[in-house]
């Protein structure tokens, strides 16, 4: 059995869709990913940072020696959780910039009723 029939069916719905996606995010220009990847509020860092912490644990690292042993395998999957959980920021943080964006040109049209 090859290592292609093993893999388990992406969260998108299928393997094809996961190509097309791959493909995708491979054609972007790396300013792009640059931007896509950059949030652009402290609030959006502040948040990840405790994201991160909630996932890894919150142990002070000035008053104990941290260490986290992992495998290959949940590693990436803490790497997907974190990406996810950006993105999700990311769109979370331009979407409340669209809303206040339509609020001020709604209070303008007012305005200028």
């Amino acid at each position: 059995m090859n290592q292609e029939s093993n893999r388990p069916q992406s969260i998108l719905g299928g393997e094809s869709e996961a190509n097309n996606l791959w493909q995708y995010v491979q054609a972007l220009s790396p300013e792009t990913i640059a931007q896509l990847s950059k949030p652009h509020s402290p609030e959006v860092v502040q948040v990840m940072e405790k994201n991160i912490i909630g996932l890894l644990g919150n142990l002070p690292s000035e008053q104990f020696e941290v260490s986290i042993n992992t495998s290959r395998e949940h590693l990436g999957k803490l790497l997907a959780s974190a990406m996810m959980s950006g993105y999700f920021l990311r769109n979370a943080e331009q979407r409340m910039t669209f809303e206040k964006s339509i609020q001020k040109v709604g209070e303008i049209g007012k305005a200028d009723e």
